[in-house]
Formats: C-alpha cells, structure tokens, sequence
C-alpha cells in the first residue's frame, strides 16, 4: 500500500486536487491518500471525508492576497506566517511515498519538505499570462529538482514551452470540466429566447455584493432573455435582502418583466445550456470558456473579482472573455455590459470562434482520469 499526500495552496487548488483525489481512489482503493490544504479550511478534501495532516484556517482575505496588498496584511495579523510555519513543520513530518502539488511554487516547496517523489500540477501558473515562460522564483529551480517526476501543466502552451526548456512536462487535462456532468436533464430552457448565466462567484460577502451589480444589468437588457443564476446554498438565503425590489418565490426573482431563474443545484446545467455567461468569478468562468461559452466580465470591488483579477483572467483565457470597465462597476459600466451581452447574442460568427478558443486555453473534459494515469505510473 502507499500513502499519497495532496498539497494545495488556494481555492481552485483544492478543487482540482480534490477532484484528482477522488479519481485516483476510485483507481487504487489499495492506496492511503491524504490533503494538505494550504489556504483556507480545506471543504473541497473534507467532504470526501480525506484526513488532513496540515492546521487550516480561514484568513480575512480568502486566499486573494496577491490581488491587494491591504490584504496580505490583514492575514498576516490575522497569524498568517505563524500557520505557515506550523503547516511547514507538518509537513516536513510527513512520512508518504509520494506528493502531488497542485498550485505554486509553495505547494512544490511543501512537496520537497516531505522527501518524497512528487509530481507538480501547475494549476495557479500559465505561460499564457504572457505569451513566454516567466513562472515566479523559485518554481522553475524547484522543478530541476530530482524528486520531481512529472510536471502537469492547466494548459498546452505551457507544456511544450516548459519541455522547450527539458522539464519532464506534459498538459493532460484541466479537471474542473469533469465537474460539469449532467447525468438527469431537468432544466428547462424558456422557448427560444438565449440563455444568459449569472456567475457571482461563491465567496460571501463578495458574492453578495456581485449579485446586486448583476440585478442591476439585468434591468437594462433590452431584447426579451432568459436569465439564470446558480447561487450558493448561503446565498440563497440573503436573496430577499439583496434584492428588496423583486419578488422571489424561493425558484425566480421577478421585478417588472425581467425573471432570473435560481433552481438549486443546477449550476453545471445553466453553464452546459447557457448561450453567454456574465461572471464575476474564477473557475466559473474558466469552465464556462472551457465548455465554448463567451464570457462577459464586470469588475467588482474585490477581494477577488476586481478589474485586475479580470484582466488577467482575459490574458490566460483569450478572445472568449470580454471585461466592461477598468475599475468597480459604475452604472453607467453596468449599462454598457448590457448592451456589449445583446452585441455578442448577436455576433454569429463570434459566438461560432469561442469552443476553439475554449479547447485551446482550458482543453477538453477527461482530463481527471489522465492525469490519474500519469500519478499511477510515476508515483
């Protein structure tokens, strides 16, 4: 039997590495598989009731830290390197036959602590940013190392710039579009009108507020469109509140002649079904574009989603992501985003590029078990 231990530092992180988990015991139930979450509780590893060897916490930025440096000091007096240190030691008690680190150069730096052979996924880092290899110090000279078996990259690009440069590199798949299954149809798309998704992202109290600018928009769409939306659970429960001037009977939000349907539970049928999506969050929208979805940004006040989130959203995913507005969405931002998303429903020929667009920065679903059958071989 061995005993694989998954190191993931952010959000995305966990939810790719989680993801990967699941498949790979599902593979080898033989196998003893443990987390290190690095950023945040860990809930993505939990719920599969995975042991975590590592002390999580939630910090006051949620993980955003590089997007505003007010942030990065308010975890760290909120004891961010004192449990950087603690998860540092823990790690360097670890006795695994093999690391998986999914994210940056700190997930590869934890994965050297433990000894162990380890395979890097790059989850977090993409030449695609900007257009050469210019991954952050000291991630390439960690990836020399001799430990380091296979490097899995979230796109192509980087793979064959990183095999340019003789690493062990290879782009097998991104598994967030294997989250997107839809086994039981049960959503019903109104007539012929488009489908417009609604993405506010999943952290509150951020979500909260992004919805609010969605509503917004939403009132200033003119040509009849169908809108959905797939809140999370706490969400759903602060919908009267963000929305005091529409009616809600727990399934649709009305006002006027504007609906937006919030069935539960339905969020990869809305953006499987979805003609255009209009997002204010990060692996939504990285899925949407995968699935060949255009996506229509509007810049928040943050801690994530604000302008410079979005912009370098654009840059990694290409021509299917559009950003409305340099800074926190004004109304008069909000009016232009309604009029950009009648402008895209009606470009046919743009709308025919995006699934070229999609495969080329996310690539295509399948990618769990392949990277599952890389870890299998190497480790």
């Amino acid at each position: 039997m061995k005993t694989i231990l998954f190191i993931s530092n952010g959000h995305g992180e966990d939810l790719n590495g989680s993801t990967v988990l699941a498949a790979l015991r599902d593979r080898r139930p033989d196998w003893q598989l443990l987390a290190a979450p690095l950023v945040g509780e860990g809930q993505a590893y939990r719920k599969w009731a995975v042991p975590v060897v590592t002390a999580t916490r939630k910090m006051p930025s949620g993980g955003f830290i590089y997007m505003d440096n007010r942030q990065l000091w308010q975890d760290l007096r909120a004891g961010l390197l004192t449990q950087t240190w603690q998860q540092m030691q823990a790690l360097r008690c670890q006795k695994v036959d093999g690391v998986v680190a999914v994210g940056d150069a700190v997930a590869i730096a934890g994965a050297l602590l433990t000894g162990a052979p380890f395979v890097s996924f790059l989850v977090s880092l993409s030449a695609r940013y900007t257009g050469r290899l210019q991954l952050p110090f000291p991630a390439l000279s960690l990836l020399r190392h001799r430990r380091c078996r296979r490097i899995l990259t979230r796109d192509a690009f980087t793979a064959r710039l990183l095999q340019e440069q003789h690493y062990p590199a290879e782009f097998a798949g991104y598994p967030i579009l294997d989250l997107l299954q839809v086994d039981r149809p049960t959503l019903q798309k109104p007539g012929d009108r488009p489908l417009v998704a609604l993405l506010p992202g999943s952290r509150l109290p951020e979500a909260a507020r992004n919805f609010t600018l969605l509503l917004q928009m939403v009132t200033q769409v003119q040509p009849p469109t169908s809108f959905f939306a797939a809140p999370v659970p706490a969400l759903y429960a602060q919908l009267p509140a963000i929305a005091p001037d529409w009616d809600w009977d727990g399934q649709t939000l009305r006002r006027e002649r504007y609906e937006i349907h919030c069935p539960r539970q339905a969020f990869a049928e809305i953006l499987t079904q979805c003609d255009v999506a209009v997002g204010m969050a990060g692996t939504a929208i990285e899925q949407a574009v995968g699935l060949g979805k255009p996506v229509l940004q509007i810049p928040g006040e943050g801690p994530q989603f604000t302008y410079r989130f979005a912009e370098a959203q654009m840059r990694l995913l290409g021509p299917s992501v559009q950003t409305i507005g340099t800074g926190p969405a004004t109304p008069a931002t909000l009016a232009l985003a309604a009029q950009r998303l009648v402008d895209i429903l009606g470009d046919r020929d743009y709308l025919a590029q995006c699934p070229q667009w999609g495969a080329e920065s996310v690539g295509t679903p399948g990618g769990t078990q392949r990277i599952v059958d890389r870890l299998v071989s190497v480790l």
